[in-house]
């Protein structure tokens, strides 16, 4: 079995400094992509605003408009609330998404984030696979505070050795909070330069800060490849394979991260 994973801060539809909408080219990006799950930040739930100023503005949320016809299921962690919309995460799978709860965890109020977990069923894969997608607060208090909240809920709800995969927009140039998960949780950061550290990933044009992660427990890492493009900053593509309890074959896993719109 082959199983590929991307993570997206699509920057609710919009282009760098929200220059111009994007959302429908989004959709054709991610389709190329061929992922098999995605984990979406940024992702507009209701903008009242903007489907009147945009003539192709989706009327269905943007979760479900990115999902289309591939990714059959989805769910949708609301986050920030406001009187013309919402936004949050989402993750798209092409497997059947069994269980989804958003934890919210934000540090204040004027910035709310949340934790979006899913159970994933694979086939031939005894336990259920535990995604998490996040995006982390701008300032380091914050960030300190969430990462506290991933290790509490991943020792209270995961099953010890289930997999699971943890992937969004860190805002973690200082790389604290990988060190935390690795030492905490026994995670590994799955895509890693040449000297160990986290792949650059913003601005786009010139990535220069490691803010985009995909972290993996029970998978083994083969290698990791970096795209870069007009959608995204850098791309981390990272083939994984997974010892199952049920069956003897180890299917491989491929993971990426197209975090930032260009």
């Amino acid at each position: 079995m082959n199983l590929h994973v991307s993570t997206y801060n699509i920057h609710k539809g919009f282009s760098q400094f929200n220059r111009r909408m994007m959302i429908r080219e989004l959709r054709d990006h991610l389709q190329v992509l061929g992922a098999d799950i995605i984990f979406l930040q940024e992702v507009q739930g209701l903008h009242s605003r903007h489907a009147a100023r945009f003539e192709d503005w989706p009327e269905e949320p943007q979760y479900e408009f990115l999902a289309d016809q591939v990714w059959p299921d989805f769910a949708y962690g609301r986050n920030a609330v406001y009187d013309h919309g919402h936004h949050g995460n989402a993750i798209l799978s092409r497997y059947p998404i069994v269980r989804a709860e958003n934890e919210d965890v934000s540090h204040h109020a004027l910035e709310r984030r949340g934790m979006l977990h899913c159970e994933i069923e694979l086939p031939e894969i005894a336990q259920r696979l535990h995604c998490i997608c996040v995006h982390l607060a701008l300032h380091e208090r914050g960030r300190r505070h969430q990462v506290g909240a991933i290790i509490e809920r991943m020792n209270r709800e995961v099953p010890e050795g289930a997999p699971v995969v943890v992937a969004g927009d860190f805002n973690d140039w200082r790389n604290r909070a990988g060190k935390r998960l690795e030492e905490d949780l026994g995670l590994e950061e799955a895509c890693r330069d040449h000297r160990g550290k986290p792949v650059r990933t913003f601005p786009s044009s010139f990535p220069v800060l490691r803010l985009d992660r995909i972290y993996v427990r029970g998978f083994r890492v083969r290698h990791t490849h970096v795209h870069t493009g007009r959608y995204g900053g850098a791309c981390p593509t990272t083939p994984c394979s997974l010892p199952t309890c049920s069956s003897s074959k180890s299917p491989a896993w491929r993971s990426s991260s197209c975090p930032e719109t260009g």
